[in-house]
């Protein structure tokens, strides 16, 4: 059975080692074959909108716009459906291959067969 990683990220410019860290898991899982899944939560949603992952920066650290790219490019990406709504985040708004979820769909993925979820 395949493993499969499903990151929650919490924290974004508030946090910025942090979120680094968490994209930069979700990136290297992805490289080594796993399925990933990352949810955009809290302060880190903004990054599901256009050009503000690229905005983002952190001594000796991976550009986090291109660590974002990889992930919608070989696994999910997911902005937590109440986090947008308190920033007023459409899916109109966001960047094309981020979807819109809430708990329900986070609980599923986190209790499926051969999962390891991850927060920071």
């Amino acid at each position: 059975m395949a493993r499969s990683l499903v990151i929650k990220v919490t924290a974004g410019a508030d946090a910025p080692e942090r979120c680094n860290q968490a994209f930069t898991v979700a990136a290297a899982a992805l490289a080594s074959g796993v399925h990933v899944s990352l949810w955009l939560t809290g302060e880190s949603s903004w990054f599901a909108l256009p050009g503000r992952a690229k905005e983002f920066a952190l001594p000796h650290a991976a550009q986090l716009g291109d660590l974002l790219d990889a992930v919608l490019a070989g696994g999910r990406v997911t902005l937590c459906t109440q986090c947008a709504a308190r920033r007023d985040i459409t899916v109109d708004d966001v960047i094309e291959g981020v979807r819109i979820a809430g708990a329900p769909t986070f609980v599923e993925e986190v209790l499926g067969d051969g999962v390891q979820a991850l927060v920071y």
